[in-house]
């Protein structure tokens, strides 16, 4: 059984970097056919796909936040990261990774989330 959670620093400010760590119990995340993508809910509204990585460490990326993410894999500690720079307030959101069977956009798993305030 494949596990996520899902960790940040819960409270960012306008303009700075938000890193956000996905960690992966029960399988490895270069696994393959595997991807691994980032994906949030902004309060009222419905799921944004933000970007997904491969088990090889190809990146894919939403065009809508305009270069602002990066999506790396930590095959050390099993972890999936990711930054968005530049945060405003439009990107308080709860922050999920779940498991992409073949970037086909078929999630098995989530994790519970973590949820993301952009305050100063």
């Amino acid at each position: 059984q494949v596990q996520l959670q899902e960790s940040g620093p819960g409270l960012v400010k306008p303009s700075q970097t938000l890193s956000l760590t996905c960690t992966v119990s029960g399988g490895s995340i270069t696994a393959t056919w595997y991807y691994w993508a980032w994906i949030r809910q902004p309060p009222g509204k419905g799921l944004e796909w933000l970007g997904a990585i491969s088990d090889s460490g190809t990146t894919y990326y939403s065009p809508f936040l305009k270069g602002r993410t990066s999506i790396s894999l930590d095959t050390s500690k099993n972890q999936i990261t990711l930054q968005l720079s530049s945060v405003t307030p439009e990107d308080a959101a709860v922050y999920y990774c779940p498991r992409d069977i073949s970037g086909s956009s078929d999630f098995d798993y989530w994790g519970q989330g973590t949820q993301v305030t952009v305050s100063s």
